[in-house]
C-alpha cells in the first residue's frame, strides 16, 4: 500500500488539515479507546494513506507502555508524523475539542441522561464501536499476523490477557513478544524475511521526521520533568490537602499527576481523580460525569472538563480548561520525547524481529479488548449480533463511511426508542 510522505512541515496548510480531520472523527469517536484505534486506521491508514499500517502498529504499542490516554497518544503522534510539531497539537486538540464542548455543557447545564432516546442511542453507538473494532482487529491481523509465528502469538497474548487482565500482564505480554521477536530472528527461520524488510523499509522512510524532532523531543521531555516536579511540590510542602477548588496550580496539579500515574486508559484514571478530589466533588456527581464521559464520543479522559468545571465554580471554563490541560499533558509531552527514537527502532534486524512480534502481541491485545469489554457490553441478542454483521458489511463489503455507519446506528436507536 503507498502512504503519502510524511515530513516535519508546519505549513498551515497541513496543521489546518490535520485539525479538520481530527475534529470530525471527534465528533463521531464513540465506543472508548480500542474503537477510537479503529478510526483512526481506517481514516488515516486505510482511507488516507498518511503513514503505513507497520507505522501505525509501532505508535499504538508505543501507546500501551505510556501513562495517559492511549488513543489521543497515538493520534497525537500522527499528527506529528503528517505535519510536525504543531500538527501533533493540532490533532489533540481537533479530537478533543468535541468531547469537551460537550461534557462542559453537561456540567453547565445537566441536562437529563435517563432520557429513553438518549440510553437507546448510545445502545446503538456501543454496537457500531463493536464494528469498528472487529473491522481492525481483521485488517490488522491480515498485516500483522502473515506466518504460523505471529499468528500463534496474536493468539497467546489474546488468551493471556484474558486468563490474566491488567495493565501489569499487557506490558508483560509486549515484552514477552519482543524477546521471543529477537530469540525468532536469532534462529532466522521462524518470522519471514518480507516481514522484516518491511520494518526495516518503514523505519528507514521515517528518517527525516527523526531529525527534525530531535529538538522537540528534548523539549517534550524537560517540560513533563519539570511540570512534574513543579506540580508534585504541593504535597511535599505540606499542602497535599489544599482544596483544588482554592488554587488554579493546586487544581492543574491534580490532574497532571494523575495522567502522570495512570497507565491504562480512561477508567484506570478514575481511582486517581476520586482520590485527589476527595470532598471537592461529591460521589454522585463524580459518577453522573463518569456516565456522561462514556456517552459522548471522544477520549474518556475528558472527564476532567467535567470535574474541573465543577470544582471551579466560580469559573467553570477555566476550572475545565485547566483540569483538561493537567490530565492530557503528560501523556502528550512522553509521546513527543519518545516517539522519533521509538519510531526509528526497526533500523536493526534483531529490533525488527522484535518489533514484528510486538505488532502481532498488539493484534492479540485488539482481539482480548474486543471480546471484553467491546462485545460482552454491546451484543445481548441475535438482534444485535445481526446489526453488528450488516455493519461489517458496509465497512469491508461495500467500503462505506464511517460517517453514514454513525448515522445509521444513531437511526437505530431512535427508531428502537421510538418502536419500544
Amino acid at each position: 500500500m503507498k502512504t503519502s510522505k510524511s515530513t516535519p512541515d508546519n505549513s498551515a496548510g497541513l496543521v489546518l488539515e490535520v485539525f479538520w480531520r481530527f475534529f470530525l472523527l471527534g465528533w463521531v469517536s464513540f465506543g472508548g479507546p480500542a474503537a477510537h484505534l479503529g478510526y483512526f486506521r481506517r481514516e488515516f491508514v486505510t482511507q488516507r494513506a498518511w503513514l503505513d499500517e507497520a507505522h501505525y502498529v509501532r505508535l499504538v504499542a508505543l501507546s500501551q507502555f505510556l501513562p495517559g490516554p492511549g488513543s489521543s497518544q497515538v493520534g497525537f503522534a500522527i499528527g506529528l508524523h503528517r505535519a510536525g510539531f504543531w500538527g501533533g497539537w493540532a490533532a489533540f486538540l481537533g479530537f478533543t475539542l468535541p468531547s469537551f464542548f460537550l461534557l462542559l455543557f453537561v456540567a453547565l447545564y445537566q441536562p437529563d441522561s435517563t432520557n429513553r432516546f438518549v440510553v437507546e442511542v448510545i445502545n446503538s453507538l456501543k454496537l457500531m464501536a463493536v464494528v469498528v473494532v472487529a473491522d481492525a482487529v481483521y485488517g490488522m491481523a491480515r498485516s500483522f499476523c502473515r506466518s504460523p509465528f505471529t499468528r500463534v502469538l496474536a493468539l497467546l497474548t489474546a488468551l493471556w490477557m484474558w486468563w490474566f487482565p491488567g495493565l501489569l500482564m499487557q506490558i508483560a505480554a509486549l515484552i514477552l513478544a519482543g524477546l521471543l521477536g529477537a530469540l525468532a530472528f536469532k534462529l532466522k527461520q521462524i518470522v519471514p524475511q518480507s516481514e522484516l524488510a518491511q520494518q526495516k523499509k518503514t523505519a528507514q522512510s521515517d528518517d527525516a521526521p527523526a531529525s527534525a524532532f530531535k529538538k522537540s523531543a528534548k523539549l517534550g521531555m524537560w517540560v513533563f520533568a519539570g511540570l512534574f516536579v513543579a506540580t508534585l511540590l504541593p504535597s511535599l510542602t505540606g499542602l497535599f490537602n489544599s482544596n483544588a477548588s482554592e488554587s488554579l496550580w493546586i487544581l492543574f496539579g491534580h490532574f497532571y499527576q494523575a495522567g502522570s500515574w495512570v497507565f491504562g486508559g480512561g477508567h484506570v484514571v478514575l481511582p486517581l481523580l476520586q482520590s485527589g478530589l476527595q470532598g471537592q466533588v461529591s460521589e454522585d456527581v463524580f459518577l453522573s460525569g463518569y456516565a456522561m464521559a462514556q456517552a459522548v464520543p471522544g477520549p474518556m479522559f475528558t472527564l476532567a472538563t467535567y470535574l474541573g468545571a465543577m470544582v471551579w465554580p466560580q469559573a467553570p471554563i477555566l476550572g475545565a480548561v485547566t483540569a483538561t490541560l493537567g490530565v492530557f499533558l503528560p501523556g502528550l509531552l512522553l509521546v513527543l520525547a519518545l516517539n522519533s527514537v521509538w519510531t526509528q527502532s526497526a533500523h536493526r534486524p534483531a529490533l525488527a524481529s522484535s518489533m514484528t512480534a510486538v505488532n502481532a502481541a498488539v493484534v492479540g491485545l485488539l482481539l482480548a479488548v474486543f471480546v471484553q469489554p467491546v462485545w460482552s457490553s454491546a451484543v445481548h441478542s441475535g438482534l444485535d449480533l445481526l446489526w453488528v454483521v450488516l455493519g461489517l458489511l458496509w465497512l469491508r463489503g461495500y467500503h462505506g463511511s464511517v460517517l453514514w455507519l454513525v448515522g445509521g446506528f444513531i437511526v437505530l436507536g431512535l427508531l428502537t426508542a421510538w418502536l419500544g
